[in-house]
Protein backbone atom coordinates (compact mmCIF):
# COMPACT_ATOMS: atom_id res chain seq x y z
CA UNK A 1 0.00 0.00 0.00
CA UNK A 2 1.06 3.42 -1.15
CA UNK A 3 0.22 6.58 0.34
CA UNK A 4 0.81 9.69 -1.60
CA UNK A 5 1.19 12.80 0.52
CA UNK A 6 2.33 16.68 0.42
CA UNK A 7 5.06 16.56 3.44
CA UNK A 8 7.19 13.41 4.25
CA UNK A 9 9.58 13.63 7.23
CA UNK A 10 10.02 12.23 10.88
CA UNK A 11 11.20 14.16 13.87
CA UNK A 12 11.63 13.26 17.28
CA UNK A 13 8.25 11.92 18.19
CA UNK A 14 8.94 13.49 21.99
CA UNK A 15 8.46 16.70 20.35
CA UNK A 16 4.55 18.08 20.07
CA UNK A 17 3.43 17.84 16.54
CA UNK A 18 0.02 18.86 14.85
CA UNK A 19 1.23 17.78 11.03
CA UNK A 20 -0.96 14.95 10.49
CA UNK A 21 1.52 13.48 7.87
CA UNK A 22 3.92 12.86 10.11
CA UNK A 23 1.47 11.43 13.18
CA UNK A 24 -0.15 8.82 11.00
CA UNK A 25 3.55 7.48 10.80
CA UNK A 26 4.32 7.29 14.22
CA UNK A 27 1.19 6.58 15.50
CA UNK A 28 2.14 2.93 13.25
CA UNK A 29 5.39 2.80 14.48
CA UNK A 30 5.26 3.78 17.89
CA UNK A 31 2.36 3.06 20.92
CA UNK A 32 1.25 4.87 23.37
CA UNK A 33 -1.21 4.06 26.58
CA UNK A 34 -4.18 4.94 25.28
CA UNK A 35 -5.59 5.59 21.96
CA UNK A 36 -8.28 8.10 20.65
CA UNK A 37 -11.82 6.78 19.45
CA UNK A 38 -13.88 9.42 18.62
CA UNK A 39 -14.01 11.97 21.54
CA UNK A 40 -13.12 9.09 23.69
CA UNK A 41 -9.87 6.76 25.31
CA UNK A 42 -9.87 3.34 24.84
CA UNK A 43 -6.95 0.84 25.86
CA UNK A 44 -4.02 0.02 24.07
CA UNK A 45 -0.46 -0.42 25.62
CA UNK A 46 -2.14 0.35 28.76
CA UNK A 47 -5.07 -2.40 29.43
CA UNK A 48 -6.70 -0.12 31.83
CA UNK A 49 -6.31 2.79 34.26
CA UNK A 50 -7.07 3.85 37.76
CA UNK A 51 -7.08 7.68 38.42
CA UNK A 52 -7.35 9.37 42.09
CA UNK A 53 -10.52 11.29 42.71
CA UNK A 54 -8.32 14.67 42.59
CA UNK A 55 -7.16 13.92 39.28
CA UNK A 56 -3.86 13.55 40.43
CA UNK A 57 -2.82 9.89 40.58
CA UNK A 58 -2.87 7.59 37.68
CA UNK A 59 -2.00 3.61 37.75
CA UNK A 60 -1.47 2.13 34.08
CA UNK A 61 -1.87 -1.21 34.31
CA UNK A 62 -0.10 -2.18 30.60
CA UNK A 63 0.05 -5.25 28.13
CA UNK A 64 2.40 -7.96 29.43
CA UNK A 65 5.27 -9.47 27.51
CA UNK A 66 5.47 -6.53 24.84
CA UNK A 67 8.58 -5.71 22.79
CA UNK A 68 9.88 -3.00 21.03
CA UNK A 69 11.14 -3.79 17.27
CA UNK A 70 14.69 -4.05 18.19
CA UNK A 71 13.78 -7.04 21.24
CA UNK A 72 14.42 -4.56 23.84
CA UNK A 73 11.24 -4.80 26.62
CA UNK A 74 8.34 -2.57 26.25
CA UNK A 75 7.50 -2.15 30.02
CA UNK A 76 7.29 -0.08 32.76
CA UNK A 77 10.94 1.49 32.80
CA UNK A 78 10.70 2.07 28.98
CA UNK A 79 7.00 3.49 29.52
CA UNK A 80 8.68 5.76 32.78
CA UNK A 81 11.71 6.74 30.84
CA UNK A 82 9.56 8.08 28.22
CA UNK A 83 7.11 10.13 30.61
CA UNK A 84 10.74 11.70 31.83
CA UNK A 85 12.22 12.19 28.89
CA UNK A 86 8.83 14.12 27.28
CA UNK A 87 9.24 16.07 30.27
CA UNK A 88 12.13 17.30 29.79
CA UNK A 89 12.58 21.11 29.13
CA UNK A 90 13.92 20.81 25.57
CA UNK A 91 11.48 18.32 24.07
CA UNK A 92 7.69 18.97 23.15
CA UNK A 93 9.02 21.73 21.00
CA UNK A 94 6.74 22.59 18.56
CA UNK A 95 6.21 25.69 16.09
CA UNK A 96 7.01 28.24 18.43
CA UNK A 97 6.38 26.74 21.70
CA UNK A 98 9.06 25.01 23.74
CA UNK A 99 8.23 22.01 25.89
CA UNK A 100 4.54 21.74 25.64
CA UNK A 101 4.25 18.27 27.57
CA UNK A 102 6.97 19.73 30.54
CA UNK A 103 3.70 22.14 31.79
CA UNK A 104 1.38 18.63 32.39
CA UNK A 105 4.40 16.23 33.29
CA UNK A 106 6.88 18.42 34.85
CA UNK A 107 7.16 18.21 38.27
CA UNK A 108 5.31 14.83 38.37
CA UNK A 109 6.71 11.33 40.49
CA UNK A 110 6.75 8.18 38.69
CA UNK A 111 7.27 5.04 40.45
CA UNK A 112 7.84 1.49 38.81
CA UNK A 113 5.22 -0.55 40.67
CA UNK A 114 6.60 -3.84 38.55
CA UNK A 115 7.15 -4.67 34.88
CA UNK A 116 4.01 -3.84 34.10
CA UNK A 117 2.62 -1.10 36.39
CA UNK A 118 3.42 2.20 36.58
CA UNK A 119 1.90 4.81 38.70
CA UNK A 120 2.45 9.02 37.76
CA UNK A 121 1.69 11.23 40.28
CA UNK A 122 0.77 14.84 38.97
CA UNK A 123 2.13 17.93 39.95
CA UNK A 124 -0.96 19.36 39.59
CA UNK A 125 -4.36 17.68 38.64
CA UNK A 126 -5.06 16.85 35.13
CA UNK A 127 -8.49 14.96 34.52
CA UNK A 128 -7.79 15.16 31.02
CA UNK A 129 -4.24 13.52 31.23
CA UNK A 130 -5.43 11.28 28.83
CA UNK A 131 -5.23 14.31 25.86
CA UNK A 132 -1.50 14.28 26.51
CA UNK A 133 -0.54 10.43 26.55
CA UNK A 134 -2.63 9.94 23.64
CA UNK A 135 0.70 11.45 21.55
CA UNK A 136 3.08 10.22 24.42
CA UNK A 137 5.10 7.67 21.97
CA UNK A 138 6.44 4.92 24.29
CA UNK A 139 10.33 4.89 22.46
CA UNK A 140 12.46 2.19 22.99
CA UNK A 141 14.91 3.84 25.44
CA UNK A 142 17.98 2.38 23.04
CA UNK A 143 16.83 4.68 20.31
CA UNK A 144 17.16 7.90 22.79
CA UNK A 145 21.21 8.57 22.44
CA UNK A 146 20.74 8.59 18.35
CA UNK A 147 17.65 10.96 18.92
CA UNK A 148 18.99 13.51 20.63
CA UNK A 149 21.76 13.80 18.06
CA UNK A 150 19.12 14.75 15.85
CA UNK A 151 19.66 11.61 14.46
CA UNK A 152 15.77 10.97 12.96
CA UNK A 153 16.14 7.65 10.98
CA UNK A 154 16.67 5.54 14.41
CA UNK A 155 12.94 5.11 15.15
CA UNK A 156 12.34 1.99 17.49
CA UNK A 157 8.95 1.65 18.58
CA UNK A 158 6.33 -1.21 19.58
CA UNK A 159 3.81 -0.49 17.28
CA UNK A 160 2.44 -2.88 14.29
CA UNK A 161 4.47 -1.53 12.05
CA UNK A 162 8.29 -1.45 11.88
CA UNK A 163 10.41 0.85 9.73
CA UNK A 164 12.56 -0.72 6.69
CA UNK A 165 13.58 2.91 4.65
CA UNK A 166 13.75 5.85 5.23
CA UNK A 167 14.47 8.62 2.61
CA UNK A 168 13.61 12.21 1.11
CA UNK A 169 10.80 10.64 -0.73
CA UNK A 170 9.46 8.01 0.70
CA UNK A 171 9.33 6.41 4.25
CA UNK A 172 8.49 1.78 4.08
CA UNK A 173 7.23 0.36 6.84
CA UNK A 174 6.51 -3.63 7.24
CA UNK A 175 3.69 -5.08 9.42
CA UNK A 176 4.94 -7.00 12.71
CA UNK A 177 3.50 -10.10 13.44
CA UNK A 178 1.64 -10.82 16.86
CA UNK A 179 0.96 -7.15 18.02
CA UNK A 180 -1.20 -6.94 20.56
CA UNK A 181 -3.50 -4.86 19.13
CA UNK A 182 -4.74 -6.99 16.42
CA UNK A 183 -2.90 -7.22 12.74
CA UNK A 184 -3.15 -4.47 10.38
CA UNK A 185 -5.09 -5.13 6.98
CA UNK A 186 -1.81 -3.99 4.48
CA UNK A 187 1.45 -5.80 5.25
CA UNK A 188 3.38 -3.38 4.18
CA UNK A 189 3.03 0.94 3.72
CA UNK A 190 4.53 3.31 1.85
CA UNK A 191 4.46 7.10 2.70
CA UNK A 192 5.40 8.50 -0.52
CA UNK A 193 5.95 12.42 -1.19
CA UNK A 194 4.48 14.30 -3.33
CA UNK A 195 4.24 18.06 -3.18
CA UNK A 196 1.86 18.45 -6.26
CA UNK A 197 -2.19 17.72 -5.28
CA UNK A 198 -3.31 17.10 -9.09
CA UNK A 199 -0.35 14.58 -9.28
CA UNK A 200 -1.53 12.69 -6.01
CA UNK A 201 -4.48 12.59 -7.99
CA UNK A 202 -3.24 11.76 -10.93
CA UNK A 203 -1.59 8.66 -9.37
CA UNK A 204 -4.55 7.43 -7.26
CA UNK A 205 -6.62 7.23 -9.83
CA UNK A 206 -3.50 5.38 -12.52
CA UNK A 207 -3.33 2.60 -9.28
CA UNK A 208 -0.10 3.56 -8.77
CA UNK A 209 -1.10 4.57 -5.24
CA UNK A 210 -3.72 3.39 -2.82
CA UNK A 211 -4.41 6.53 -0.77
CA UNK A 212 -3.85 9.84 -1.33
CA UNK A 213 -4.46 13.03 1.30
CA UNK A 214 -4.71 17.23 0.79
CA UNK A 215 -6.65 16.14 -2.44
CA UNK A 216 -7.89 19.77 -4.41
CA UNK A 217 -11.79 19.61 -2.75
CA UNK A 218 -13.38 20.44 -5.97
CA UNK A 219 -11.15 18.57 -8.25
CA UNK A 220 -11.67 15.42 -6.16
CA UNK A 221 -14.99 14.83 -7.19
CA UNK A 222 -13.78 12.62 -9.89
CA UNK A 223 -13.14 10.01 -7.91
CA UNK A 224 -16.77 9.32 -6.80
CA UNK A 225 -17.07 6.37 -4.43
CA UNK A 226 -12.89 6.96 -3.82
CA UNK A 227 -13.41 10.46 -2.33
CA UNK A 228 -14.00 10.64 1.32
CA UNK A 229 -14.55 14.15 2.62
CA UNK A 230 -13.97 14.97 6.38
CA UNK A 231 -14.08 17.94 9.06
CA UNK A 232 -10.84 18.57 9.98
CA UNK A 233 -10.49 19.76 14.02
CA UNK A 234 -7.81 22.55 12.92
CA UNK A 235 -9.52 25.90 13.82
CA UNK A 236 -8.98 29.04 11.79
CA UNK A 237 -8.59 31.73 14.05
CA UNK A 238 -7.20 35.21 14.46
CA UNK A 239 -5.46 35.82 18.03
CA UNK A 240 -7.32 39.15 19.27
CA UNK A 241 -4.81 41.21 21.54
CA UNK A 242 -6.90 41.76 24.77
CA UNK A 243 -3.80 43.06 26.52
CA UNK A 244 -3.86 46.85 25.02
CA UNK A 245 -5.59 48.51 22.25
CA UNK A 246 -9.45 48.44 20.88
CA UNK A 247 -9.47 44.88 21.45
CA UNK A 248 -9.11 44.39 25.03
CA UNK A 249 -12.35 45.89 25.31
CA UNK A 250 -14.62 43.01 25.18
CA UNK A 251 -17.46 44.52 23.17
CA UNK A 252 -15.15 45.42 20.67
CA UNK A 253 -14.01 41.81 20.46
CA UNK A 254 -17.72 40.62 20.54
CA UNK A 255 -18.57 43.42 17.49
CA UNK A 256 -15.98 41.76 15.29
CA UNK A 257 -16.97 38.43 15.73
CA UNK A 258 -20.92 39.36 14.81
CA UNK A 259 -19.73 41.33 11.68
CA UNK A 260 -18.51 38.66 10.11
CA UNK A 261 -20.22 36.29 7.72
CA UNK A 262 -18.27 32.91 8.15
CA UNK A 263 -20.62 31.66 5.05
CA UNK A 264 -19.45 33.88 2.53
CA UNK A 265 -16.00 33.45 3.56
CA UNK A 266 -16.07 30.00 3.30
CA UNK A 267 -17.31 30.07 0.15
CA UNK A 268 -14.91 32.97 -1.63
CA UNK A 269 -11.37 32.16 0.55
CA UNK A 270 -12.59 27.95 0.57
CA UNK A 271 -14.49 27.34 -1.94
CA UNK A 272 -16.93 26.04 0.31
CA UNK A 273 -14.07 23.62 1.34
CA UNK A 274 -15.30 24.41 5.15
CA UNK A 275 -17.65 24.18 8.17
CA UNK A 276 -17.97 27.72 10.31
CA UNK A 277 -16.70 27.39 13.81
CA UNK A 278 -19.29 28.76 16.38
CA UNK A 279 -17.09 28.27 19.16
CA UNK A 280 -13.09 28.16 20.50
CA UNK A 281 -13.50 24.43 19.81
CA UNK A 282 -14.08 22.28 16.89
CA UNK A 283 -17.66 19.90 16.70
CA UNK A 284 -15.12 16.87 16.96
CA UNK A 285 -14.37 18.13 20.36
CA UNK A 286 -14.67 16.42 23.98
CA UNK A 287 -17.12 18.90 25.13
CA UNK A 288 -17.74 20.96 21.94
CA UNK A 289 -20.70 23.03 22.55
CA UNK A 290 -23.75 24.54 20.85
CA UNK A 291 -25.42 27.94 20.54
CA UNK A 292 -25.53 31.02 18.03
CA UNK A 293 -23.16 33.14 19.50
CA UNK A 294 -21.06 33.71 16.59
CA UNK A 295 -23.42 34.50 14.21
CA UNK A 296 -23.63 37.22 11.98
CA UNK A 297 -25.50 40.41 13.46
CA UNK A 298 -23.91 43.36 11.99
CA UNK A 299 -26.88 45.58 13.46
CA UNK A 300 -25.35 44.61 16.59
CA UNK A 301 -22.35 44.74 16.03
CA UNK A 302 -22.62 48.76 14.89
CA UNK A 303 -24.04 49.32 18.35
CA UNK A 304 -21.31 47.61 20.52
CA UNK A 305 -19.04 49.89 18.56
CA UNK A 306 -20.89 53.14 18.98
CA UNK A 307 -21.22 52.26 22.47
CA UNK A 308 -17.27 51.26 22.66
CA UNK A 309 -16.70 55.11 21.30
CA UNK A 310 -15.96 53.91 17.70
CA UNK A 311 -18.96 55.25 16.28
CA UNK A 312 -16.57 57.07 13.41
CA UNK A 313 -15.01 53.92 12.47
CA UNK A 314 -11.80 52.09 14.03
CA UNK A 315 -8.53 50.68 12.19
CA UNK A 316 -7.06 47.37 13.42
CA UNK A 317 -3.47 46.18 12.78
CA UNK A 318 -3.19 43.23 11.43
CA UNK A 319 0.07 40.46 11.38
CA UNK A 320 -0.71 38.10 8.43
CA UNK A 321 1.50 35.23 7.63
CA UNK A 322 2.14 33.58 4.24
CA UNK A 323 1.27 30.07 5.33
CA UNK A 324 -0.66 27.89 7.92
CA UNK A 325 -2.88 28.35 7.16
CA UNK A 326 -2.13 28.95 3.70
CA UNK A 327 -4.74 31.20 2.68
CA UNK A 328 -4.14 33.87 5.22
CA UNK A 329 -3.59 36.73 2.56
CA UNK A 330 -6.81 35.69 1.07
CA UNK A 331 -8.67 35.36 3.96
CA UNK A 332 -7.62 38.63 5.48
CA UNK A 333 -8.52 40.56 2.60
CA UNK A 334 -12.38 38.87 2.54
CA UNK A 335 -12.48 39.58 6.08
CA UNK A 336 -11.19 43.12 5.44
CA UNK A 337 -13.70 44.07 2.77
CA UNK A 338 -16.76 42.43 5.31
CA UNK A 339 -15.50 44.58 8.52
CA UNK A 340 -15.67 47.83 6.21
CA UNK A 341 -19.36 47.35 6.27
CA UNK A 342 -19.13 48.10 10.05
CA UNK A 343 -16.46 50.86 10.02
CA UNK A 344 -13.25 48.74 10.70
CA UNK A 345 -10.58 48.81 8.43
CA UNK A 346 -7.85 46.34 8.75
CA UNK A 347 -4.08 47.85 8.10
CA UNK A 348 -2.36 44.79 7.15
CA UNK A 349 1.59 43.81 7.97
CA UNK A 350 2.89 40.35 6.13
CA UNK A 351 5.21 37.87 7.44
CA UNK A 352 7.12 35.80 5.00
CA UNK A 353 9.25 33.75 7.77
CA UNK A 354 6.25 31.72 9.84
CA UNK A 355 8.41 30.53 12.41
CA UNK A 356 9.70 33.69 12.97
CA UNK A 357 6.05 35.23 13.15
CA UNK A 358 5.49 31.98 15.67
CA UNK A 359 8.31 33.38 17.98
CA UNK A 360 6.79 36.73 17.74
CA UNK A 361 2.79 35.50 18.50
CA UNK A 362 4.53 33.62 21.32
CA UNK A 363 6.54 37.09 22.35
CA UNK A 364 3.12 38.65 22.88
CA UNK A 365 4.16 41.26 20.29
CA UNK A 366 1.07 40.95 17.78
CA UNK A 367 -0.15 44.57 16.63
CA UNK A 368 -4.13 44.21 17.40
CA UNK A 369 -4.83 40.58 15.53
CA UNK A 370 -3.08 37.87 13.75
CA UNK A 371 -3.96 34.66 11.63
CA UNK A 372 -3.80 32.14 13.14
CA UNK A 373 -4.99 28.59 14.01
CA UNK A 374 -5.47 25.97 17.10
CA UNK A 375 -5.21 22.53 16.89
CA UNK A 376 -4.71 20.59 20.03
CA UNK A 377 -7.20 17.63 20.13
CA UNK A 378 -7.60 18.65 23.48
CA UNK A 379 -10.31 21.13 24.75
CA UNK A 380 -8.59 21.27 28.29
CA UNK A 381 -5.16 21.88 26.69
CA UNK A 382 -6.93 24.85 24.65
CA UNK A 383 -8.37 26.15 27.52
CA UNK A 384 -5.22 25.77 29.86
CA UNK A 385 -2.58 26.80 27.13
CA UNK A 386 -4.47 29.50 25.17
CA UNK A 387 -6.74 31.35 27.11
CA UNK A 388 -6.45 31.24 31.14
CA UNK A 389 -4.87 34.52 32.21
CA UNK A 390 -3.25 32.94 35.39
CA UNK A 391 -1.10 30.31 32.88
CA UNK A 392 -0.43 33.26 30.39
CA UNK A 393 0.65 30.42 27.96
CA UNK A 394 2.33 30.86 24.27
CA UNK A 395 -0.52 31.56 22.84
CA UNK A 396 -2.44 33.58 25.23
CA UNK A 397 -2.98 37.06 23.71
CA UNK A 398 -3.65 39.32 27.35
CA UNK A 399 -7.66 37.27 27.69
CA UNK A 400 -9.10 37.27 30.81
CA UNK A 401 -12.29 36.00 31.99
CA UNK A 402 -12.77 35.05 35.57
CA UNK A 403 -15.37 32.58 35.23
CA UNK A 404 -14.03 30.48 32.42
CA UNK A 405 -10.92 30.56 35.02
CA UNK A 406 -13.26 28.93 37.52
CA UNK A 407 -14.74 26.32 35.30
CA UNK A 408 -10.77 25.14 33.82
CA UNK A 409 -10.84 25.20 38.05
CA UNK A 410 -13.34 22.85 38.23
CA UNK A 411 -13.36 20.49 35.37
CA UNK A 412 -9.48 19.44 35.69
CA UNK A 413 -10.00 18.20 38.47
CA UNK A 414 -13.60 15.79 37.53
CA UNK A 415 -12.86 12.30 36.56
CA UNK A 416 -16.22 12.13 35.62
CA UNK A 417 -16.14 12.59 31.87
CA UNK A 418 -19.71 13.27 31.58
CA UNK A 419 -19.61 15.80 34.19
CA UNK A 420 -16.25 17.46 32.75
CA UNK A 421 -18.10 17.73 29.47
CA UNK A 422 -20.84 19.74 30.48
CA UNK A 423 -17.79 22.20 32.71
CA UNK A 424 -16.18 23.10 28.82
CA UNK A 425 -19.75 23.39 27.32
CA UNK A 426 -20.70 26.42 30.01
CA UNK A 427 -17.38 27.37 29.27
CA UNK A 428 -17.85 27.02 25.32
CA UNK A 429 -20.90 29.02 26.17
CA UNK A 430 -19.50 31.90 28.02
CA UNK A 431 -16.26 32.34 25.23
CA UNK A 432 -19.29 32.82 22.77
CA UNK A 433 -20.88 35.91 24.20
CA UNK A 434 -16.96 36.97 25.61
CA UNK A 435 -14.80 35.49 22.83
CA UNK A 436 -11.07 35.50 23.05
CA UNK A 437 -10.43 34.93 19.14
CA UNK A 438 -12.12 35.61 15.98
CA UNK A 439 -12.95 32.52 15.22
CA UNK A 440 -13.97 31.37 11.26
CA UNK A 441 -13.85 28.22 10.32
CA UNK A 442 -12.92 24.34 10.17
CA UNK A 443 -11.61 23.12 6.67
CA UNK A 444 -13.28 20.25 5.13
CA UNK A 445 -10.26 18.10 3.80
CA UNK A 446 -9.99 15.16 1.18
CA UNK A 447 -8.81 11.80 0.66
CA UNK A 448 -9.04 9.64 -1.51
CA UNK A 449 -9.07 5.54 -1.35
CA UNK A 450 -8.40 3.03 -3.88
CA UNK A 451 -11.75 0.69 -3.78
CA UNK A 452 -14.97 1.30 -2.32
CA UNK A 453 -14.85 1.35 1.25
CA UNK A 454 -17.99 3.02 2.73
CA UNK A 455 -17.67 2.44 5.81
CA UNK A 456 -14.68 3.90 6.16
CA UNK A 457 -14.33 6.74 8.68
CA UNK A 458 -11.72 9.37 9.38
CA UNK A 459 -10.75 9.20 12.97
CA UNK A 460 -12.10 12.80 14.80
CA UNK A 461 -8.13 14.28 14.98
CA UNK A 462 -7.88 14.28 11.02
CA UNK A 463 -4.91 11.50 11.36
CA UNK A 464 -4.83 8.24 9.19
CA UNK A 465 -5.15 5.55 11.32
CA UNK A 466 -2.74 2.89 9.28
CA UNK A 467 -2.73 0.29 11.17
CA UNK A 468 -7.23 -0.27 10.81
CA UNK A 469 -7.32 0.90 7.00
CA UNK A 470 -9.06 -1.49 5.03
CA UNK A 471 -7.39 -3.84 2.34
CA UNK A 472 -5.98 -1.75 0.31
CA UNK A 473 -3.44 -4.16 -1.70
CA UNK A 474 -5.34 -5.61 -4.13
CA UNK A 475 -4.97 -2.59 -6.31
CA UNK A 476 -2.31 -2.98 -8.73
CA UNK A 477 -0.71 -0.43 -10.76
CA UNK A 478 -2.97 0.45 -13.85
CA UNK A 479 -0.14 0.83 -15.96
Amino acid sequence: MIIAQPRLGLHDPHDCTDATDELTILHAVYDTLVRRVGQDFVPHLAQSWEVSTDARQWTFHLQPDVAFHDGTPCDADAVAACLIRMAREDKGYTLGAPAVWRQFLGGAQIDVVDRSTITLTLAEPMADLLDVLEQGFIVAPSAFAALDAKDYGVQIGSGPYRLTKVSKTGITAERIDNHFAGSPANAHVTWQLEVDPQARLDLLQQGKVQAAIGLDFEKSRCLGAMRHVFLSPVAIIYLLNAARGPLADADVRLALSLAVDREALIATVMQGAARPLRGFVSPNHFGAGQGDGMVMDRGRAKALLAGAGYADGLTLRVDCPTRLPDEAERLTAALGEQLAQVGIKLEVFIHPEREEYAHMVRRKEIRDLCVFDSSPMSTYRVLFEKIDSRVAGSWWQGYANPKVEALIDEGRVKTDRGTRADIWREAYALLQEDPAWLTLYNPLRVIGLAGSHPAFEMPADGVIDVARLPDLSEVRDAG
